[in-house]
Formats: structure tokens, sequence, C-alpha cells
């Protein structure tokens, strides 16, 4: 029975905040960027726009509520696995390559439109049911159980995973990082996951031993394609390819280190980097407001990651709860990554850095992303005087 104390849903004004912040710094940032000159478009009217797209994306999602969440999630993960299939098969016409990849539609009036992107999003709900279903049908935890909701999980993400990673290695590890993230709230026993992660890291480090002594292997056999080696490569020694690969990664670096402390000043960079409105838009910050700014915005995400760990914890509906672990683990991994990379401590992946960095299918997709979470926190507010579950 539900109290009529407080029954109206309200809005999350503490995400609303949060999120004009970041929107206040994509657009000082990107408006900075695009001063070098490198292109002649207004990226900032179409981040704002983007912007405004994300809005009506979130007020859309923010209707559903888990019950219809759960409905749409398998219809969302069907039509996301069919929008990557059909852009391997699609036209050049219609999906360019580009750097020997196809990643994008190309949509007339709109630019670009990468749907892994999306299907990220897709991937957080579907295994959120997945879980959630699984439990429900068995309240009763056992080994075998657990494993077998272990390979649910994994063939879920999978099915994407290997349309992806041919096409773009960067995204796939976004899948894997939700992937894991939703495996360790799963509540899958450890004596599973101990051996499988040991098993796992075991094979990482032969992989890495390929990609450093052997990359002629995984070429053959696993169609990784010779410019991600190369990212490799660069990252390790990135002055030695500085004419090359690592030109990126050591403009970047000079860009962060020039700031010092306090930074150049708002408009007044002197390192020109290319593509700093997008993947390399920390080195942006970093330039002209120094370890100061950067830690400015690097507090902002922890302070996004925190309200949703908050959000999460709240609400008494375990499938919400998993969707903010997926949405967490997405964006985590994007912030430590992208900034990971523009400062040489991880490679170049040409990730992102979420709802900073310009791009519409990025952004459309991290907006849906809090969509989500803006309906959990409008549906929880709806029943928390609830005088029962």
């Amino acid at each position: 029975m539900t109290s009529s104390k407080n029954t109206t849903s309200k809005l999350d004004y503490s995400l609303v905040f949060i999120l004009l912040l970041l929107f206040l710094a994509s657009c000082l940032s990107i408006y900075s960027a695009q001063a070098s000159g490198q292109y002649d478009s207004n990226f900032l009217i179409k981040q704002i726009i983007f912007y405004g797209i994300g809005c009506g994306i979130i007020a859309a999602v923010i209707r559903l509520d888990s019950d219809q969440l759960k409905k749409l999630a398998w219809y969302a993960y069907g039509s996301g696995i069919l929008l990557l299939v059909f852009l391997i098969i699609a036209p050049e016409s219609i999906a360019p390559v580009i750097n020997g990849a196809k990643n994008w539609f190309k949509v007339p009036g709109i630019g670009s439109l990468q749907p892994s992107e999306f299907v990220k999003i897709f991937i957080i709900v579907a295994l959120a049911k997945v879980i959630e279903d699984h439990h429900q049908k068995n309240p009763v935890k056992t080994i075998s159980s657990d494993l077998w909701l272990l390979i649910k999980l994994g063939v879920v993400t999978m099915v994407p995973l290997i349309l992806i990673i041919k096409q773009d290695l960067g995204t796939s590890l976004v899948f894997i990082a939700i992937l894991l993230g939703m495996i360790f709230i799963s509540g899958i026993t450890w004596k599973i996951l101990v051996p499988i992660f040991s098993v796992g890291t075991a094979l990482i480090s032969v992989i890495f031993y390929f990609v450093l002594l052997k990359p002629e292997v995984l070429e053959k056999y696993l169609g990784v394609r010779q410019y991600q080696f190369s990212r490799i490569y660069s990252w390790l020694d990135p002055y030695n390819f500085q004419s090359s690969a690592g030109y990126q990664l050591t403009r970047s670096l000079l860009a962060i280190g020039s700031g010092q402390t306090g930074g150049k000043g708002y408009g007044n960079r002197e390192v020109y980097l290319p593509e700093s409105h997008t993947d390399f838009i920390f080195s942006v910050v970093g330039e002209e407001y120094g370890f100061i700014g950067a830690s400015v915005l690097v507090s902002l995400f922890f302070l996004l990651i925190y309200h949703i760990t908050k959000v999460g914890m709240e609400t008494k509906n375990n499938f919400y709860t998993y969707i903010c672990v997926g949405v967490i683990s997405m964006i985590t991994f994007h912030v430590f990554q992208n900034i990971g990379m523009t400062i040489g401590v991880l490679p170049i992946t040409g990730i992102p850095l979420p709802f900073i960095s310009y791009g519409g299918s990025s952004l459309m997709g991290n907006m849906l992303g809090l969509g989500l979470i803006f309906s959990i926190r409008y549906h929880y507010k709806k029943y928390m005087f609830s005088t029962t579950d």
C-alpha cells in the first residue's frame, strides 16, 4: 500500500546541475579547441545542438519505469545487433571506410552516426534484465546456477563485441568494462570468478607478448589491423614515433605539461594539437587551466559517478541497481581511458571524454545512459514514502 504523501514524481535536480556543469565545460573547451583553425566547421554550435537532442532523449526515457524498460530490453538489444550487422554489409556510400574501418553511418543533414555508442546502453539494460530474471528463477544460489548466469552474460555481450572488435578496438574495450562491472554486481561466487579472471589475466599477458614480439600472428588469426599495433608501439615509446603514430601523444604531453599548475589562461593555447576538440579535449583543459583546472574537471566526473552510485544504492529495485552499475562502468572506463591516453599512461584508443569531447553519437549515447539514471530517480522519488516495497 502506497502512502499519499508526495506521490508526485520529481526531477533529479542534482544530476541536472552536474550535467549543466559538464555542458559548460564542453562548450568552453570546444570553442577554444576549434580556434586552432584545422577545420572551418563551428563545432560549438553542433555540440549545443547535440546536447539539445540529448535532452530530448532524456525527456523521452525518463517516463519509462522498470517494467517498461524490461519489456523494451530485448527489442533494443536486437535493434542494436541489426544496426551493427547492417553497418558491416552496408555500401560505402552509406557507411564509408575510414582508416580501414566502418564505424559510422553517413546520415544526410546530421553527419556521422556511430551505432555502437547506443548499443552500449542497450547492452547495459539487456544485462540488467538477464541478471534480474536469473535471480528470480534461481532464488537459491549454487555453483551451477552462477556458472550459467556467467555464460548468459558472456553470450549477450559477445554477440555485439564480435561485430565491433575488428572495426573499433577502443569501443570493444568499453563493452568488456561494462560486462566486468555487471559480473561483479551480479552476485556470482568468487569460486568461479577467481579462476576465470586468473586465466584472463594470463591470456592478456600472452596477447601483449605477441603484440610486442610477433604481431603478424594476431594480424593473421584475429584480424587485428596494423594501425592498432602502431598505437601500442607509439604509447611505449612515443618520441621514437613522434613523426608518425606518436605525434598526437607527444603533442598532448607537451600541451598538458606546458600548462603547469595554473595554466596559460583561456584561449592562450600555444601547442598545436590536431583533433583537439574530440579525443584530446583534455589536453586543451590541461594547457589552458593547468593541473588545477584539470583536477576540477576530474572532480566533476567523480561527482557524477558518486551521484549515480548514490542513486543505485538508494533504490530498492535490483534491476535499477544493475543499470546504475552498468552506466558507472561505462563512464568510469571512458574517463580513465581518455585521460590516461592523453597523459601517456594508457595507449591511444580513440575513446572520447564523456560529455566533454565533441561528437554527436558519443554524446547522445551518454545522454541516453543518463536518461536511465533520471528515470530511476524519477520513479524512485514517486514511491520514496511507500509503506511497503
